[in-house]
């Protein structure tokens, strides 16, 4: 798959906000730290497509990006973020909620994890929310020009023994190393095409 055009769509603050719309989506979900900015920046070969921040818990909303005008890229509020009321969590959290639930063209969810640490508990709710709903995803560890690259594998081995999955559901990325894209994207490709076969069965 190759990205030739993207644009930003809406956001939206509430389930009723959310749009309607026939095309697939991806959704992006991650602690608020995590890179997903730079991530759907990344994939969108468009530095300035997702706003990007050095202070945690910007993105408070779900933001929608037209891909290729094949598919929507969601960017979901991120959690874990400690500097915001328990109301302002708990709004975040419904909003991350209803979405993964309710949202009919959902196809994959981009997992994203910091390979230099410890997945934290707040991850561990992420990842067993995803697997006890059925929903697919792929767990993509980010930041891993910030390791040595002979430890990379090894990251990525423990983040796979943590999580119980395969290794091969655990992708690394760098967007400052320009690595990790081409396979992150081939996924895509496959998760987008094995759907359209399946939604066109009688």
């Amino acid at each position: 798959m190759i990205i030739k055009k993207t644009s930003f769509i809406t956001s939206a603050g509430s389930g009723k906000d959310r749009i309607v719309s026939d095309l697939p989506q991806i959704a992006v979900v991650g602690k608020s730290n995590v890179g997903k900015s730079s991530f759907i920046n990344y994939l969108a070969n468009d530095s300035k497509l997702a706003r990007t921040s050095k202070q945690p818990g910007r993105t408070r909303l779900i933001n929608y990006f037209l891909f290729n005008e094949d598919f929507i890229l969601t960017d979901l509020p991120g959690y874990g973020f400690a500097k915001v009321s328990r109301d302002e969590k708990k709004k975040w959290a419904s909003l991350i909620e209803d979405y993964l639930n309710e949202e009919p063209n959902l196809k994959l969810v981009c997992f994203l994890v910091d390979i230099r640490h410890e997945p934290t508990d707040d991850d561990k709710t992420m990842y067993n929310y995803l697997f006890q709903c059925g929903i697919p995803f792929l767990i993509i560890a980010t930041k891993s020009d910030k390791i040595a690259k002979s430890k990379v594998k090894n990251q990525l081995r423990h983040l796979a023994s943590v999580f119980k999955v395969g290794v091969d559901n655990v992708m690394s990325v760098s967007s400052t190393e320009k690595r990790g894209k081409e396979e992150i994207l081939q996924k895509f490709e496959q998760i987008l095409t094995a759907t359209a076969y399946t939604d066109e069965e009688p």
